[in-house]
């Protein structure tokens, strides 16, 4: 069987700290439906107004935690986005409370990355999101399903654990010889792919279990530490 959770089996611990940051409120949310189209997502259901707040309070949040506890042993924060719309209004405005306080930006700016887009739903696309748990319920009998024409749990898996491994060797490319400082990553995504990538940092084989994790809320940043 072929390895879907590439943190399982690393050489040595992730030299940088990494945050899952799930988007704020978004139009979506408000309407109840599913949004996992990039063709439409990328576009369109941005944030509300109170997504917008959730923002920049959890930026505010965040900075303020980071000046008390980390600026001395850390070069800056990374921040790393799925291009979808209300991914990038979320990641834009943390960032923004970042700079009020002057901490560093790993290129300056939020890095878009669609691997951490949302996992796409099918043809439950556009409907109701009542229809989550529909999903829900197969992927703990099989994480690889495609039922509904949904991603599979593991291929987010998948996906999002390749992503963890090159941004923590990239980052650790950027630091310098003289000050070796981690990075704070921070990885702004969605509901479905944020819990996956728990189970990831938490070492389960497959993501069957994704729905048992305490979930993020809209505009909740967790840290992520790999087990063992």
């Amino acid at each position: 069987m072929s390895t879907v959770n590439h943190l399982l089996h690393r050489s040595s611990p992730l030299s940088n700290s990494f945050y899952a940051l799930r988007h704020g409120q978004s139009l979506a949310n408000v309407a109840r439906i599913i949004s996992s189209d990039p063709a439409i997502s990328t576009v369109e259901h941005g944030l509300s107004h109170v997504g917008k707040e959730q923002a920049k309070l959890a930026g505010e949040t965040f900075a303020s935690d980071y000046l008390k506890s980390a600026s001395q042993h850390c070069q800056g924060v990374a921040i790393f986005t799925s291009d979808f719309r209300r991914a990038r209004e979320t990641a834009s405005l943390f960032a923004d409370e970042l700079r009020k306080k002057e901490i560093t930006l790993y290129n300056e700016d939020v890095v878009l990355e669609t691997r951490l887009r949302e996992r796409f739903f099918g043809e439950l696309n556009g409907g109701p999101d009542t229809r989550y748990q529909d999903v829900w319920d197969i992927d703990v009998k099989d994480p690889n399903h495609n039922e509904f024409g949904v991603e599979s749990a593991n291929s987010v898996l998948e996906r999002t654990t390749n992503l963890i491994n090159e941004l923590d060797a990239m980052l650790c490319h950027s630091m310098s010889e003289d000050i070796p400082l981690m990075w704070k990553c921070v990885v702004v995504a969605h509901g479905d792919v944020l819990q996956i990538l728990q189970t990831a940092f938490l070492k389960h084989e497959d993501a069957s279990r994704h729905r048992s994790l305490n979930q993020l809320e809209t505009a909740t940043i967790r840290e992520l530490r790999l087990d063992g």
